[in-house]
């Protein structure tokens, strides 16, 4: 009887679990999953210089992701600001585009974690003796993109470690994205600049002796795959098949792929970011 009990409750969990890996109906019948991505943010979201083709850890990685689950990927290009309205009102089923699990954003959506991300400084090569720590960049001017929780993480910093201990105040610059940022730095309109760890080794294989880390990232975060908050169904599925790409080995091979090795996240959390 006990035994038979216990095999009654294996199967009711294994079809709860089966259940819970099924994607909604409309998105079965439709073969896709749409995703809002930005193409701005190497080497998570690019275009192929080549081919113009987008490419990049997150394609990959959703591409693979859809498969597992027995679709396609659909990507629909948005602006970084439109994104969260986008999955909120319906136009896409998700984010697969770098975004940070803030909990600022947990209002808005569900996350599905899937990296982690370290918020880095970062100065041209030839001043890098110059600031050999991020306390060096007290009364600097350091940009990161205004659209994004750096610009915040740079302020934090600065009134802890500068302001807090009698230094002058880094003066904080919002860029037009990374990029922009990285440009005002090779002009010398700005002394350092602040983006995803995790984006650098890349931007410096393609410019070699160009920038310089300082110090070690001041404030660790995880992105996410973002869902619209009453999608429980998809969340459950997208977090299974995430699972299943960990336990193949397919999200490792994709990491080591795009030197992003050092930002594997050891389990799939849900809302883990803060």
């Amino acid at each position: 009887m006990k035994k038979a009990l216990m095999l009654s409750v294996a199967l009711l969990a294994t079809t709860v679990a089966a259940q819970a890996a099924e994607l909604p109906a409309r998105i079965k019948s439709r073969g896709t999953i749409i995703s809002a991505i930005v193409p701005n943010y190497p080497p998570l979201d690019l275009r192929d210089p080549k081919t113009n083709e987008l490419t990049g850890f997150d394609v990959e990685l959703g591409n693979a992701l859809a498969a597992k689950l027995g679709v396609k990927m659909q990507w629909q290009e948005t602006s970084f600001d439109q994104m969260l309205a986008s999955v909120r009102t319906g136009r896409v089923d998700i984010i697969l585009s770098g975004m940070s699990d803030l909990k600022t954003r947990q209002d808005t959506a569900t996350f599905i974690d899937y990296l982690r991300s370290g918020s880095q400084f970062f100065t041209q090569a030839d001043r890098a003796a110059e600031f050999k720590t991020p306390e060096a960049l007290c009364g600097k001017a350091v940009g990161a993109s205004r659209r994004t929780a750096l610009v915040n993480d740079i302020k934090v910093f600065s009134d802890a470690e500068c302001v807090a201990k009698g230094r002058p105040e880094i003066r904080v610059v919002g860029t037009e994205g990374s990029a922009d940022a990285r440009t005002q730095l090779r002009q010398g309109r700005i002394d350092a600049a602040m983006q995803g760890g995790e984006t650098l080794p890349y931007i410096m294989a393609q410019e070699p002796n160009t920038y310089a880390l300082v110090g070690e990232p001041v404030r660790y975060t995880l992105m996410g795959i973002a869902v619209g908050k009453e999608e429980t169904e998809l969340q459950n599925a997208l977090a299974d098949g995430l699972r299943g790409l960990i336990a193949d080995g397919t999200y490792a091979k994709l990491l080591e792929k795009w030197s992003l090795t050092p930002s594997a996240i050891p389990e799939v959390q849900v809302n883990g970011g803060n």
